[in-house]
């Protein structure tokens, strides 16, 4: 593990972009970096997932700059990153997105990231924080027990669009070696395991079981879980991540790729039971149902968990918000959100 002071970035009176900060952690990041004193939050975004009611309550801070750009667009991104300190980058196609647009997928997922670390090579930018995923492990039976990060990736019975996700998250990491190794650029790569949390999207194929069980649940109909219940699932509170990111800027660690999951991993039963039940509906059982073919889904195929020990060691982090409180939290926030009946 390779250190050095120079690498730390402290947040407090520092400028820092956030690539895909009008995301779900993109813009839970932007309220951590304001919250330590950041001189200067700038959030760089296309737009193209919506994303303007996430960063709407953060406009009326004179620190919070919003510039919409492209990342597949260098010279954008020159312009935006001169004079920063530190740049998160967030932005991504995710599995189901890389299954309706796979080639629109490895242009940002990868031609991306490499136009990022030319900016960051070209302004000088100190230190940079990739965001990765537990998808570089892979899928099916062959992921199994504690995920370290010397994990091999198995794609063997995989959906080719969680295939071609994982490979370009794993692209992504060895990019930012490569830029680290020919031209010193200091950076941390943080393996995310499944977000979920306030302004939670439909994008994310493993998220979705929180969501579409809250949804069904408040149709007043039964949830569904595929298969018996007990594949294994992996999540993170997304303020957990937020907090990690900043912690990683400021961390004297540089050219090292790490875990950042929740306390613990979960299986696809317990989760849809706490849903219900912190629904105020545990009399809604859930309703076993066989996979859609004409879906795309993501399987483990046995009990995992993706160890964040590393995480600790390098950057002093470990997860805060258990499942069941992270879940609350969620359903809170939804229930506000949510259309108030006419009349």
């Amino acid at each position: 593990m390779a250190r050095k002071d120079t690498a730390a970035v402290p947040v407090k009176g520092s400028r820092i972009m956030v690539i895909g900060g009008a995301s779900l952690v993109g813009s839970a990041t932007a309220e951590a970096l304001l919250a330590r004193g950041a001189a200067e939050v700038t959030i760089f975004d296309n737009l193209s997932f919506g994303g303007e009611g996430n960063i709407a309550h953060l406009r009326g801070d004179p620190r919070v700059k919003v510039v919409q750009g492209d990342i597949v667009k260098l010279h954008e991104l020159l312009r935006a990153t001169g004079g920063l300190d530190g740049i998160v980058h967030l932005a991504a196609y995710m599995t189901l997105n890389f299954d309706r647009d796979p080639w629109g997928g490895i242009d940002v997922n990868i031609r991306g990231v490499q136009n990022v670390l030319e900016a960051c090579r070209a302004n000088r930018v100190r230190k940079l924080i990739f965001s990765s995923s537990n998808a570089v492990y892979g899928y099916g039976p062959g992921v199994k027990g504690g995920l370290v990060e010397e994990t091999p990736f198995h794609a063997a019975g995989a959906p080719p669009a969680a295939i071609l996700y994982g490979a370009s998250k794993i692209i992504g990491e060895q990019l930012c070696r490569d830029a680290h190794r020919k031209h010193g650029q200091d950076y941390i790569v943080l393996r995310y395991s499944t977000v979920y949390g306030e302004r939670q999207h439909y994008r994310a194929a493993n998220a979705l079981y929180i969501v579409e069980t809250h949804d069904a649940i408040r149709r007043g109909e039964r949830p569904k879980v595929i298969g018996d219940g007990s594949e294994t699932k992996h999540f993170v509170y997304v303020g957990d991540l937020a907090r990690a990111n900043c912690m990683a800027l400021e961390s004297t660690s540089t050219d090292i790729a790490v875990n950042t999951s929740g306390p613990r991993p979960v299986t696809t039963l317990e989760l849809v039971t706490m849903v219900a039940e912190l629904s105020g509906r545990p009399d809604l059982k859930p309703e076993m149902v066989e996979p859609d073919p004409g879906k795309v889904r993501l399987t483990s195929g046995g009990a995992f968990e993706i160890v964040h020990r590393a995480a600790k060691e390098a950057i002093g982090w470990e997860p805060e918000v258990e499942m069941r409180e992270g879940l609350r939290r969620l359903l809170a926030w939804r229930d506000a959100a949510a259309p108030k009946p006419a009349g």
